[in-house]
């Protein structure tokens, strides 16, 4: 209880060491957000997504200012790659987002995805609830961006950032990711660059193809310019929060809130499952041998995986 008194009053170092033992896996992690969870449900969870090198941190840091000054607190959840050595997240809490380190109404945390599906750490869910009960306004997710698995994404977001950058070629490789059917709001990304226009034109054209937006929302494309040109690129800024603010507000007036965090409910109880009843099978399989023995057997072809899994679930779900 102690532990919870502490995230709740928004101690940084209980927080911090609590998201590091969830990624880590341990059991006392588990137990400590069972007695936080009742706690949680209040903030505004907002994802940022898009292709590497959209320029994705850029705009998380800039946002951390705006909503700043509308007196919003702020938690973000940097889910990075994983560092082959280490296990840990590459670029650890991102160095271009430290001008807010001293703050104390913004919380930020690296998350290393560590080959989950997505770009996703499995442990974002759980950071999330953290940094909800921390009392933070908004969370502000912002994923590795790795290709057509980043859709996953919608299962942890209330509201759904999705950045794109005119002359990268990754046009048709968002719309082949499912990104497009995702977006709440769509960002072009250094907009002052050739193909802008283009870029705008092309999502116009999709957008105007979808007969109906849930809650009469359609996406509204909006365009950021040079970060290194301060007064237009704040004001963009500015307009970027108060989409997302206004979405938060949509959501809530037509009553799709409630839809969204049933979807992430229902994802975080797949995922406990999974966690309670496929892992221990998998790793006790792995520590006994049998796993080798299995892939072995199907190399020879002797049997074959839906025979295995069959086999495994009668097993050990009887």
């Amino acid at each position: 209880m102690e532990q919870l008194r502490k995230i709740r009053a928004g101690d940084v170092r209980t927080a911090s060491r609590l998201i590091r033992n969830l990624e880590e896996d341990l059991p006392e992690a588990k137990t400590a957000i069972m007695r936080i969870f009742p706690h949680t449900g209040r903030a505004h969870v907002v994802g940022i997504t898009g292709a590497p090198g959209a320029g994705k941190s850029t705009l998380v840091d800039a946002l951390i200012a705006s909503f700043r000054k509308k007196e919003k607190t702020v938690g973000v959840l940097c889910v990075d790659p994983t560092s082959p050595f280490t296990g840990g997240a590459i670029l650890g809490d991102r160095l271009r987002m430290q001008r807010h380190a001293e703050d104390p109404g913004v919380f930020i945390r690296s998350l290393a995805t560590r080959g989950a599906l997505g770009g996703l750490s499995k442990a974002v869910g759980d950071a999330v609830h953290v940094m909800d009960v921390m009392g933070k306004d908004l969370i502000l997710a912002e994923t590795v961006g790795t290709g057509q698995q980043e859709v996953e994404i919608i299962n942890h977001s209330h509201t759904v950032v999705v950045v794109l950058v005119p002359g990268m070629g990754d046009e048709i490789q968002t719309i082949k990711a499912g990104i497009m059917e995702i977006a709440d709001i769509f960002v072009i990304n250094k907009a002052d660059r050739n193909g802008a226009d283009q870029l705008a034109n092309e999502l116009a054209s999709m957008l105007n193809m979808v007969p109906e937006f849930p809650g009469g929302w359609r996406p509204p494309v909006l365009r950021i310019g040079n970060c290194f040109d301060p007064v237009p690129f704040g004001e963009s800024m500015e307009e970027l929060s108060t989409a997302i603010i206004g979405h938060h507000r949509r959501l809530v007036e037509t009553d799709l809130l409630g839809d969204r965090m049933k979807r992430k409910t229902m994802v975080e109880i797949h995922e406990a499952l999974r966690d309670a009843i496929l892992e221990p099978i998998l790793k006790e399989m792995t520590q006994s041998g049998e796993m080798e023995e299995i892939a072995g057997r199907l190399l020879r072809k002797e049997t074959d995986p839906y025979t295995i899994a069959g086999e495994v679930a009668r097993r050990h779900l009887k």
